[in-house]
């Protein structure tokens, strides 16, 4: 396979020690991956060696962690498919159920700040074992489970901690730390995983459970957690150079050792007094309101309430998870290609317009038209948003920095699924709600619009060389 980077070599070496044709490859060539292959584990120095020759190893990277961020996900939404099961085996209450979605939800956000800050100082590496041994540990064990607090402690606490720790922030560090061209590509790539994940494991659950119950169906979650967690063990690096390489797509011609990471309060610290800061923190925050906590967990319900049923409802959802899978990659695309402030604002501001139009679908083929184009929408954002951190406050904080604005972004979801429910009691219909998601997604995209994209030199001197 031919390398990946028309303008790197992958691997640096002189062509005159090549060994000969048929010859036995030196554990230690090409010297320019000789290093640091041994520390933390995985895989020889001939191996890498040998990939090296054929293309970046960061795209091992990439697949690595695509396939964390899809098992994390679909093991993030698994919850969701228990709720029946577990009420006609135990009796449970749906409420008392709902706890437990609830408390993962919340952790999941909560871990994403504590993720970020963690991945900067450790790399993604160790994060993606944790948090992947985590969840998966929960998922096994609630096989044996017969009380409600069991249920809350495994899919609520241990769960949402372990999928919040191995989630989209930690696809965002990756990125960043492997990735100068084709970066907005692979954040697409990794949205479109988590979305993926989803769409993979939800319906994949269900049937394992008409057929071996649902006990049988979390075992095999466990498994599959299991079988992944070799290869994050193997083949997972933190960074190019610890393998002797530079991010892919990056010029020059010496490995630059990693820059010692800052603290994340210190890093927190002085982005608080960085303007642009608080208006991505705020962009972003309207951006999870309206769209997991506005649509999201309301869709189905306003369906209903609009005469539709919830298979056809259900069936709108999934049509929105296939066209956020292409979204979110033709997004990191344009990203790589375009002004990352002046698409984050058009998406939201044409965000804007899709609410305007929710209101006034009744029919079936109109609410497949809007979960088409909303869908195309609905994650796009994320590959701009973590362009810009990095223009501004450098890649080796993006963890830190995307986990506190995706803590935002889960907090006005939070806020949002609750207001939105509130005036669909008060008013007796949806309509106030998506008409004022209109008017903030608006509001957010003049927002991103004000984003100066300056390099913030007391973070990261390297900032200064990702401004164009």
């Amino acid at each position: 396979m031919p390398n990946l980077d028309p303008q790197v070599d992958s691997v640096e070496y002189n062509r005159r020690t090549r060994p000969r044709q048929g010859a036995a490859l030196p554990l230690d060539w090409p010297p320019a991956w000789g290093a640091r292959v041994g520390e933390g584990g995985g895989v020889s120095a001939r191996w890498l060696a040998i990939l090296g020759r054929r293309f970046h190893y960061g795209w091992v990277v990439v697949a690595i962690t695509c396939l964390t961020v899809l098992v994390s996900a679909g093991l993030r939404g698994a919850p969701a498919t228990l709720i029946k099961p577990l009420e006609n085996e135990f009796g449970w209450s749906r409420a008392s159920i709902s706890v437990a979605i609830s408390i993962g939800l919340l952790l999941y956000g909560v871990a994403s700040p504590l993720a970020g800050s963690l991945t900067d100082r450790f790399g993604p590496r160790r994060l993606m074992i944790g948090g992947m041994a985590l969840a998966g540990l929960a998922s096994g064990l609630s096989a044996l489970m017969g009380s409600i607090w069991q249920f809350h402690l495994l899919w609520g606490i241990f769960s949402g901690i372990g999928t919040g720790l191995a989630g989209a922030v930690l696809g965002a560090t990756v990125a960043t730390r492997w990735f100068t061209a084709r970066r907005g590509l692979v954040i697409g790539i990794f949205g479109a995983a988590s979305s993926a994940g989803q769409l993979i494991f939800l319906p994949t659950l269900v049937a394992l459970m008409a057929t071996i119950g649902w006990q049988g169906a979390v075992l095999v979650m466990a498994l599959v957690v299991a079988g992944l967690l070799p290869f994050i063990v193997l083949l997972m690096r933190d960074d190019p150079s610890d393998i002797g390489l530079r991010p892919f797509g990056a010029v020059g011609g010496e490995v630059v050792a990693p820059t010692p990471p800052e603290k994340p309060s210190v890093v927190m610290w002085r982005a608080m007094h960085v303007r642009d800061f608080w208006l991505l923190a705020v962009s972003f925050c309207i951006c999870g309101a309206t769209s997991a906590g506005l649509v999201g967990a309301h869709l189905i319900a306003y369906s209903v309430d609009r005469g539709l049923s919830e298979v056809t409802a259900a069936t709108a959802l999934g049509l929105m998870g296939i066209t956020n899978f292409i979204g979110t990659v033709g997004s990191g695309w344009l990203t790589d290609r375009y002004n990352p402030r002046r698409l984050l604002a058009f998406y939201l501001i044409m965000r804007a317009g899709f609410l305007v139009f929710l209101p006034f679908v009744d029919s079936s083929t109109a609410l497949a038209a809007f979960a088409l184009v909303f869908g195309l929408n609905y994650i796009a954002t994320s590959p701009p948003m973590v362009a810009m951190i990095a223009e501004i406050f450098g890649r080796k904080n993006v963890g830190t920095i995307y986990g506190w604005i995706f803590f935002a972004h889960h907090s006005g979801a939070a806020v949002s699924a609750t207001l939105a429910g509130v005036t669909r009691d008060a008013s007796g219909n949806y309509a106030p709600a998506f008409f004022a998601g209109a008017v903030l997604a608006l509001i957010s995209g003049l927002l991103v619009s004000r984003v100066e994209r300056k390099p913030a030199p007391s973070l990261h001197p390297e900032a200064a060389s990702l401004t164009a």
